[in-house]
């Protein structure tokens, strides 16, 4: 079925929808929780989760990348779940390792007035993968937005893992002087 079909059954309160989208996503949304919550329970409440804020949300909201507009919402819940688990502890997971490696960067806004600048940042960081050949972008979307550990990247594009590990290590220097050529300050 088609993502627009899916949206319209959604949109029209139909719960075929639902159905559509678990058969369609399903196995897409599990793979981006299971990556964060490194837990396979957690992330099969996280995709239900998702498929009740898919259902929630649209209407209003008509993404036009269904697919993306998922991958989003899953990611944001399993990094709710992630943190509720890992509140007093340090795990060991992909999460605190991909985190770990932007300090430099970028660091972490959590008041409200600051969203703009997020969003802003935002943008900036997306200028700077658009400068960048399609493997790296790759690379760097796996790592620090599905938290992909960096062996399954390499075996993803048959590469060595140090090739990746270099690339991203150089991805993170490079995109340090593209906020500092901005006159981003983090």
């Amino acid at each position: 079925m088609e993502d627009e079909e899916i949206i319209q059954l959604l949109w029209d309160r139909k719960e075929t929808g639902l159905e559509s989208l678990s058969e369609k996503y399903g196995k897409y949304c599990f793979s981006v929780s299971c990556r964060i919550v490194n837990n396979e329970e957690d992330a099969k409440e996280c995709v239900n989760d998702t498929w009740f804020s898919a259902w929630n949300s649209i209407p209003p909201q008509k993404p036009s990348n269904l697919g993306g507009y998922l991958a989003r919402l899953v990611r944001n819940i399993s990094i709710n779940c992630y943190n509720k688990k890992h509140a007093a502890k340090r795990g060991g997971g992909n999460m605190d390792l991909a985190l770990e490696e932007l300090p430099e960067c970028v660091t972490g806004r959590n008041k409200p007035e600051e969203r703009l600048e997020l969003e802003f940042l935002a943008s900036i960081i997306a200028e700077f993968l658009n400068t960048q050949d399609k493997t790296k972008r790759w690379i760097f979307i796996q790592r620090y937005f599905f938290m992909a550990g960096t062996s399954e990247i390499s075996c993803k594009l048959g590469i060595k893992e140090g090739t990746v590990k270099s690339t991203l290590c150089r991805m993170r220097k490079q995109l340090k002087k593209w906020l500092e050529k901005e006159a981003v300050y983090l």
